[in-house]
């Protein structure tokens, strides 16, 4: 069994931006193609979200609401080999939670993607609350996916770098400050996936911990208040699940030995990134897993997360 948990279609209106020059990726069409080609067995469609932030939060709603339909109408059309999420930004309020709602419940979307941060805000912000606590109601993954372009976008408008390294970057701030402003705490059973390996956050964590753990001796650091957790960031960490999109496997590796490879899903963000399929999934057989746990990343941990 072969689940990627990392594709993307896109709604009809953001396929037809300008900027695709009329060749969108984020297709079904696409999804189909490359799913059929490496012999998948399930494809998890989501909206990657980047339009919203053309959007305000009271605007996005009703986006939302039409891209969750999109998705589930293609998902109806593709039964025996398309699942797909809902889109949610956290914080937006009670219309915001109503949709999610009627998406999981009515519409049979199994989990929600959340941008890492939306127009400035992150969703450690004590406004997205009442969202973790209806995920962890509703006890669907929170797949914690970067916007187009987060902190920093005047340095990294050459080179692809918002893409390559901008966006990481914005997944590990967001993922460091849902552990350090005490998200587990709050909601110990919260099932958050972090995509693209968390962005770095595994190669980083030791920092975090003695961050922590030095308390005063760190006072130059700055301040650690208010104390939300009672743990050390890792223990927090290897709560969390994480996909494989990276394309380099020693930093797999990194991740499955700070978190334990059954906390790993396989995803390969293809589409969007057409021609990268075959790499994201030769990479995993580059760890050499045993058995059971590579049987896990190729498809176990996701097929519970799913509830397939």
């Amino acid at each position: 069994m072969i689940i990627d948990f990392h594709t993307h279609v896109h709604p009809p209106r953001e396929q037809a931006r300008a900027i695709w020059r009329g060749k969108c990726p984020a297709t079904i069409e696409n999804v189909l193609r490359v799913h059929e080609a490496h012999g998948l067995t399930w494809s998890v469609i989501s909206s990657a979200g980047h339009y919203l932030r053309d959007f305000s939060r009271e605007e996005a709603v009703a986006e939302l609401r039409d891209s969750n339909d999109y998705l589930a109408s293609l998902r109806d059309r593709h039964k025996d080999r398309v699942l797909a999420i809902a889109t949610s930004i956290p914080g937006g309020g009670d219309k915001h939670l109503r949709e999610l709602e009627r998406a999981v419940k009515q519409l049979d979307l199994r989990g929600v993607l959340i941008s890492s941060s939306h127009r400035g805000a992150y969703p450690d912000d004590d406004d997205a609350l009442p969202f973790f606590q209806l995920a962890s109601e509703l006890d669907i993954p929170v797949f914690i996916h970067p916007p187009s372009v987060g902190f920093g976008e005047e340095r990294m408008k050459d080179y692809r770098l918002a893409s390559s390294v901008g966006r990481p970057f914005d997944n590990c701030l967001a993922l460091s400050r849902l552990i350090t402003r005490g998200i587990y705490e709050k909601f110990p059973g919260l099932k958050i996936v972090a995509s693209h390996l968390g962005g770095g956050i595994c190669e980083i964590i030791g920092r975090m911990d003695y961050a922590y753990e030095m308390g005063e001796d760190a006072y130059f650091l700055g301040s650690y208040e208010p104390m939300h957790i009672t743990r050390k960031p890792s223990d927090y960490l290897k709560m969390m699940f994480m996909d494989t999109t990276s394309y380099h496997a020693p930093a797999i590796r990194c991740a499955a030995e700070t978190i334990g490879a059954d906390r790993l899903v396989f995803g390969s963000d293809c589409p969007m990134l057409l021609t990268l399929k075959g790499k994201a999934l030769s990479v995993i057989d580059e760890l050499n897993l045993p058995a059971p746990a590579k049987a896990l990343v190729l498809g176990g941990t996701a097929k519970m997360l799913l509830k397939l």
